[in-house]
């Protein structure tokens, strides 16, 4: 594995879920705490950021650029990696400014970072004239994606397969199921490939949370390049095909970002029955999936399932009373 710049505290926790264990009583449920990474409120970026800094460092540029929606947890995260890493941090992110800050959108403004608003999309247009902008102003910019979803970021969750198998076996526990959210590709390809090169014995249950956009690659594709630039960097055996990487669907129809009961049902059940926040649009989503499976018996009863919680608390915040 390729070196990497220190930002979080690892291994993150992994615990038994005894209330809600109890209430699914088919099945015994762990969790993984992401959450708890210890970067700027913590999240799973933290992860990715540690290659990705390390690669900006390593091409001797001075600035970070990315980009998001206004609650990007990647965004908070890179802001705050920035900080540690000396870096100056620019994102590019959707919409306009507010006129009160809240949420994420309020933390990365508190870190420092120089935030363009970009309005209802993000174009390469937009990264390639802010790059531009930069390079004349004597600066060497580095551009990481939405998410840090690169083949360099990836390798932070080809790393956490090996810390979970890890710990795992410290516990002399063997989980059967992992439900985790998938977006922009990074977190699911990195522990694919992972589970492969540390022989990981678990099923991958990615939940989808953002609908695929007509004409465009999707992720099923961006998965698909990951995952096989990643076997050969790594000189995995496995032949990959289509079900390693298989998505959970149908908890995608509000839309991306769109908190309906189903999200909401999720963060109260979660913070009721264990003092855990997810957030209303990544982890409550993938929570809400597990717990529908669970319900239905989707699931083998008998099983461990484990629910890889990867952040994203301040963005509670901007839903506010929504979430009552």
């Amino acid at each position: 594995m390729e070196r990497k710049f220190p930002l979080g505290f690892f291994p993150t926790p992994v615990h038994a879920l005894k209330n809600l264990s109890g209430r699914y009583k088919d099945y015994t449920v762990y969790i993984k705490r992401d959450d708890q990474t210890g970067l700027a409120s913590g999240g799973n970026k933290t992860r990715k950021l540690e290659y990705l800094i390390r690669e900006a460092l390593d091409q001797g540029c001075d600035t970070v650029i990315t980009a998001g929606a206004q609650q990007s947890n990647h965004c908070r995260q890179t802001a705050a990696a920035c900080n540690l890493a000396g870096l100056q941090c620019h994102l590019l992110v959707r919409g306009h400014e507010p006129d009160a800050f809240n949420g994420n959108l309020l933390l990365s403004k508190l870190l420092g970072a120089r935030i363009h608003y970009v309005g209802e999309e993000i174009k390469t247009s937009h990264v390639e004239t802010l790059k531009s902008q930069l390079a004349a102003e004597g600066r060497r910019p580095y551009y990481t994606p939405i998410g840090g979803s690169t083949l360099t970021g990836a390798l932070g969750f080809v790393g956490a397969a090996g810390e979970l198998k890890a710990q795992l076996e410290d516990m002399n526990l063997t989980v059967d199921t992992i439900f985790f959210a998938s977006c922009s590709g990074g977190t699911q390809a990195g522990l694919v490939l992972g589970k492969s090169l540390y022989s990981l014995a678990a099923t991958l249950m990615p939940v989808r949370i953002e609908k695929s956009v007509p004409g465009t690659s999707g992720l099923e594709e961006t998965l698909k390049d990951l995952v096989f630039r990643g076997k050969e960097r790594l000189n995995i055996r496995q032949n990959f095909g289509p079900g390693d990487m298989a998505l959970v669907k149908g908890y995608d129809h509000a839309g991306y970002g769109v908190m309906t009961q189903e999200e909401k049902t999720a963060i109260h059940e979660l913070a009721r029955e264990e003092g855990i926040f997810l957030d209303p649009v990544y982890t409550a989503r993938a929570f809400y999936a597990m717990s529908d499976h669970l319900q239905r018996r989707l699931i083998k009863p008998g099983s461990t399932v484990l629910f890889w919680h990867t952040g994203g608390f301040p963005a509670n915040f901007h839903y506010g009373k929504a979430l009552l």
